[in-house]
């Protein structure tokens, strides 16, 4: 009977070719070009040795003189000695091992290889820490197929040393720390101090955020309203061009990546109106663009995001349009798959941007009244996932448009009244939906369902909206812009709300100051008023975002308010009350 001819696995492995009986298995797993970059990262930046210790074993170089270099790196670290070709030659040389590494000139070739990705140390120290597994895992193999060709082979002995060999592996990958079921665990104290929840926001405020760190932002809105302009100002402030959008501010990046799949020619354009030759260096260092479609869709490969962006060494990634970078939108599987591939990207640093589209339907909302989540078009796990939802209301081409923040980080955003230059590519926010300045230009004091009205459009505002208005005109109260007149509970003819009124130094309008003329009439309707005869004023447009909220209520409660008003003039401010109680658009009013 023929004897099969047993080889040592560890010099056929060394020779790249393995041999059974004849038959070639193949050259063991590795990859030379990442165990390069790990090591010539290292030996630029020592701060970078930490992190990959915790990933790699000096045995996971596959190359020999790859182990014996990354040996003195960790020696010369430990030491508090630099790394860097020099002091490695230096080193290598007195221990008489610089000539079997390949001399000074091999060192400097590893600079050269990881230079433009030393920021990226980790993620190559990853692939080299998988090929040697699956170098483990492939020399196990060839002694699992060497014992069923020895003559007098047992089967039991085999499973038993094929599932001892195993579990030897399996725990050495995990008391290592980068097994994959340990390689992402932090403790309590650490999750909560060092994970992101302490940072500032990438857009916004810490009281009305945006864009927060770690979580991603989805902006929404039928065809045309602006999306991808409002996603360039981000992009451009990210950058370094800018640093506010919509009037919030915006964290700087180190480099974007803009995946323009949906009509590139159109988004060069649109950013085209943005930027100057100014800008070209910024622009080419900064921000890096695919066009067109991507190599598979993100259902379908998880991890392209996070590659996309350690290839190109992003922080930040825009999609422009989610539509084109998934296969289906309403399978609530490839959804999920979806979510699991942003949310791999996002535990890799990297900070992500959707723009979407609405869900169709016969009848559009009004540009004041709030949408919903339910008018975002696909599988409800698409916006269960994001962090934050911006909704763009409005008409193909308006140049006025309503942003509403449907999910919230921390205090909602808006409702934004903004004004498209779509010569320019800019856009800017009007103040005639903030609290302060629809209270100062209503002709009469506020209940707190009144302003939820007209911050909503909603004749019947949500408790939610009510919480927030109660919540902003507690705000301007603390901070002295409002005065809260307090209101009586029960009684003949039950209770009366508390209202709010502008302080008296803060109510006057001035050159300054800006008024919000269709506030004005339109919170008119709410309160009549006894108007002194004089000139009629010209007639103003009311706002259609306020009107219909504010109609609900003329005629009604009108004599309780009517009292209140009464025992306010007869107060010792009474002349000043009297003399603030109109604007430049018409003539006083004086309360009844």
């Amino acid at each position: 009977m023929h004897k099969p001819t047993v080889p040592d696995p560890e010099a056929s492995n060394r020779a790249g070719r393995t041999e059974i009986d004849g038959f070639a298995v193949g050259q063991p797993p590795h990859d030379p070009g990442a165990e390069q970059a790990v090591l010539g990262a290292c030996m630029i930046n020592d701060g970078a040795v930490e992190a990959v210790r915790s990933i790699l074993e000096p045995q996971d170089f596959y190359r020999p003189a790859n182990e014996t270099i990354w040996r003195a790196i960790v020696a010369l670290r430990a030491a508090r000695a630099p790394t860097d070709p020099i002091a490695l030659g230096d080193y290598l040389g007195r221990q008489d091992n610089l000539s079997r590494v390949g001399g000074k000139d091999y060192l400097h070739a590893l600079v050269a290889a990881a230079s433009p990705a030393t920021a990226n140390a980790e993620y190559y120290a990853e692939i080299v820490r998988r090929a040697a597994e699956l170098r483990t895992l492939h020399s196990s193999g060839i002694r699992t197929v060497q014992r069923a060709l020895a003559a007098g082979a047992d089967p039991d002995e085999i499973r038993t040393a094929i599932t001892a060999e195993l579990r030897a592996e399996g725990e050495r990958a995990l008391s290592h720390g980068s097994g994959r079921l340990s390689r992402h665990i932090v403790n309590g104290w650490d999750f909560v101090t060092k994970t992101g929840a302490d940072k500032e926001p990438l857009w916004g405020t810490r009281e009305q955020t945006a864009w927060a760190p770690g979580e991603s932002l989805m902006i929404v809105g039928p065809p045309g309203v602006g999306k991808t302009s409002i996603a360039h100002q981000v992009v451009l402030a990210r950058i370094g061009i800018n640093q506010t959008a919509l009037g919030m501010p915006v964290a700087p990046a180190e480099r974007v990546l803009y995946l323009a799949l949906d009509r590139p020619m159109q988004i060069a354009r649109a950013m085209a109106r943005t930027i100057t030759p100014a800008h070209e260096a910024l622009m080419r260092e900064r921000l890096a663009v695919w066009e067109g479609p991507l190599p598979a869709t993100l259902d379908r490969e998880p991890d392209l995001l996070a590659e996309l962006a350690a290839t190109h060494r992003a922080d930040t990634i825009i999609i422009d349009s989610l539509k084109d970078a998934i296969s289906t939108m309403v399978d609530d599987a490839l959804a999920v798959a979806y979510n699991n591939a942003r949310s791999r990207a996002l535990r890799e640093g990297v900070q992500i941007m959707d723009l979407h589209h609405q869900r169709k339907s016969g009848q559009e909302a009004t540009r004041g009244q709030r949408p919903n989540l339910d008018r975002v078009y696909g599988s409800t796990w698409l916006t269960s996932g994001v962090g934050s939802v911006l909704f763009v209301n409005g008409e193909a081409g308006d140049p006025a448009v309503t942003i509403h923040h449907l999910k919230t980080v921390t205090g909602e955003v808006g409702p934004l009244a903004v004004i498209h230059d779509h010569v320019r590519g800019t856009s800017h926010v009007e103040n005639t939906l903030e609290p302060i300045t629809i209270l100062r230009n209503a002709p009469t004091s506020l209940t707190v369902k009144d302003l939820a009205s007209i911050m909503t459009g909603e004749t019947n505002p949500s408790r939610g909206a009510v919480e927030k208005a109660r919540r902003n005109l507690k705000n301007l109260v603390d901070s002295g812009l409002a005065v809260e007149e307090g209101g009586v509970a029960g009684g003949r003819g039950g209770g009366q709300q508390t209202r709010y009124a502008p302080s008296t130094r803060h109510i006057a309008p001035n050159v300054h100051q800006p008024t919000a003329e269709p506030v004005v009439a339109a919170v008119q309707a709410v309160i009549p008023l006894a108007v002194v005869p004089g000139p009629r004023p010209e007639p103003v447009e009311q706002d259609p975002r306020v009107v219909a909220a504010m109609h609900r209520s003329a005629g009604a409660g009108t004599a309780a308010g009517a009292e209140r008003s009464r025992d306010r003039t007869r107060g010792p401010d009474a002349p000043n009350r009297a003399q603030n109680a109109h604007t430049d658009h018409g003539p006083k009013q004086t309360r009844r």
